[in-house]
């Protein structure tokens, strides 16, 4: 039986390293993709409702994460876990009123 393809619309891919979100502000009658490089990125997108819902949010939040830990690292690889807590502040601070964010 041949494989069908029943997820031809994926509001978030990981692709080359960096994290592709579904504009859900233009949906509809556009289908356009906003490139996150790093956590700013992904902070703005979340807190422009690029991505709604709890579970996106959630799951953009995480890449925001491992964009975050991956430039840290690259900037230091002996603080960039004390660095990093500055990114995870501004993720959190993004939906001041999803409490379970983090």
């Amino acid at each position: 039986m041949p494989e069908k393809n029943f997820d031809s619309i994926r509001p978030i891919v990981w692709r080359g390293g960096m994290l592709y979100l579904l504009d859900q502000r233009r949906l509809p009658q556009q289908h356009e993709e906003i490139i996150c490089q790093d956590v700013a990125a992904v902070a703005r997108a979340i807190e422009s409702m690029v991505v709604r819902g709890a579970p996106a949010i959630g799951i953009a939040a995480a890449y925001g994460v491992a964009l975050a830990g991956r430039a840290r690292f690259r900037q230091s690889s002996t603080s960039w876990q004390q660095d990093i807590e500055v990114d995870l502040e501004r993720l959190a601070a993004t939906r001041p009123t999803a409490v379970n964010l983090f």
